[in-house]
């Protein structure tokens, strides 16, 4: 019986140190949303936005481990290494967002106006969630290409800052639609059209590494990400120019915070927050640019 169910079940996807910390992904996130949603609680976008990330990445885990342990990935036509390597980098960015957002709307030291058991299960779930985002960081240090080694694209440091950079252009995009007043100017226009063009494009290289199509292409995908890494580069310095001058430049915008602005619905804000991750981005840009010198790109792994 045993030998009959060797050859077809892969006891190496929960056992191996990346198995078990898939494992400990599972239970972390089942804990996680099962206390919110027994007694934590949760409310407005920030509490569906932390619900949505612990039950979609509890579900994206349990199919990983399942088609692993089954073998079923080889029957799916997509490069199973890199979809594993940018789910792991995406589930990371997610739950550590969730674990910051969570507590810091949620959880409270008094016990009015909830109760004290309410307060209890939310402190619990703030504590797993951030174990789970530990569990999913160790993932992406387990299984990122190590020096000589021939991996998946999206395992290398380039691949895994290309997930980073769609994430922190997730994160301008929700700071220009909260009243950002990027409409005023050409010139922000502009700086819109920055973040937008770089972050489909980067979209469109992980949904190529991911399905494994890159060797369909006409043109040497490796050598046309370079290109692009440069453009959003050059792209991303004129948007880290542009955006200050215009949005805290007293003859445009304010250098201060308008003392009347209230809090959460602040275009202010909005532009501060754009600002800082425009140059988070150009940075990740750069450091992407350095890395994919070094690098050769693997599609079918």
């Amino acid at each position: 019986m045993e030998s009959t169910a060797g050859p077809y079940l892969n006891t190496a996807a929960v056992t191996s140190p990346v198995g078990i910390a898939r494992l400990l992904q599972i239970t972390f996130g089942c804990t996680t949303f099962s206390l919110v949603a027994h007694r934590g609680g949760f409310s407005a976008a920030y509490g569906t936005f932390c619900m949505f990330v612990w039950t979609f990445c509890f579900a994206i885990t349990v199919f990983i481990i399942t088609c692993e342990f089954t073998h079923l990935h080889s029957c799916l036509s997509i490069s199973w290494g890199n979809f594993t390597a940018a789910f792991a980098m995406l589930a990371t960015l997610m739950s550590v967002t969730a674990a910051v957002i969570y507590p810091l709307y949620f959880v409270q030291l008094d016990c009015y106006p909830i109760s004290c058991e309410v307060r209890d299960f939310r402190i619990a779930a703030s504590v797993f969630a951030g174990l789970l985002f530990i569990t999913y960081a160790a993932e992406v240090f387990l299984t990122r290409a190590k020096p000589g080694q021939v991996t998946s694209y999206m395992a290398t440091v380039s691949g895994l800052l290309k997930i980073v950079q769609a994430f922190v252009a997730c994160i301008i995009f929700g700071a220009l639609v909260n009243d950002s007043q990027y409409g005023k100017y050409v010139a922000t226009q502009w700086c819109v059209a920055v973040y937008s063009f770089c972050f489909m494009v980067t979209v469109v290289v992980v949904a190529f590494s991911v399905t494994g199509k890159t060797a369909l292409l006409w043109f040497p995908f490796e050598r046309s990400v370079v290109i692009y890494t440069l453009g959003a580069v050059l792209l991303y310095m004129s948007a880290a120019v542009i955006w200050p001058v215009f949005c805290f430049d007293s003859k445009y915008g304010s250098p201060r915070r308008p003392g009347l602005c209230s809090k959460g619905k602040c275009p202010w804000d909005s532009q501060l927050v754009i600002a800082i991750f425009t140059y988070v981005n150009l940075l990740l840009y750069i450091v992407d640019l350095a890395y994919s010198q070094r690098i050769r790109f693997v599609s079918h792994i």
